[in-house]
């Protein structure tokens, strides 16, 4: 059965992200940065009277370099907001998620963040759960 996902691109590669796991998408502005956070932690950001954690996905998913992106996905894990950054959306469509195929190979993180793909044109696009991406707590302490 096909369910609606998000196709976001994240260190210039195409990922879907479940539209169960988007709170919405938003462009954000100044970030202050969190000392002593992860460095997957961009900072903390100002949005619609809240205060959300700026996730570096390209960091957190180990791509070197640092992100311009000011475009994000808000998510909820564990009752807190997460704004996971982005490069670019490109659309959404209901997709039906095939399991990872056993001779696929993800560097690094993508692995842990991988949940299976969906087809879009013939092109695979690797399904990813934003809630792997956010550090742990015991990674903050």
């Amino acid at each position: 059965m096909a369910h609606l996902y998000l196709i976001a691109r994240i260190a210039g590669r195409s990922v879907a992200i479940d539209s169960d796991q988007v709170e919405s998408v938003v462009d954000i502005g100044k970030v202050t940065p969190v000392p002593r956070a992860s460095q997957h932690v961009r900072g903390l950001a100002a949005l619609r009277s809240k205060v959300v954690t700026v996730i570096d996905t390209q960091s957190a998913l180990g791509v070197a370099g640092t992100s311009e992106a000011r475009r994000a996905v808000i998510t909820r894990v564990e009752g807190h907001h997460y704004a996971m950054l982005v490069d670019g959306l490109d659309d959404v469509a209901p997709f039906e998620l095939q399991p990872l195929a056993g001779g696929v190979s993800l560097d690094a993180a993508w692995s842990v963040a991988g949940r299976g793909v969906v087809s879009r044109d013939g092109e695979p696009i690797l399904a990813i759960d934003l809630a792997s991406l956010v550090p742990s707590q015991a990674a903050i302490n």
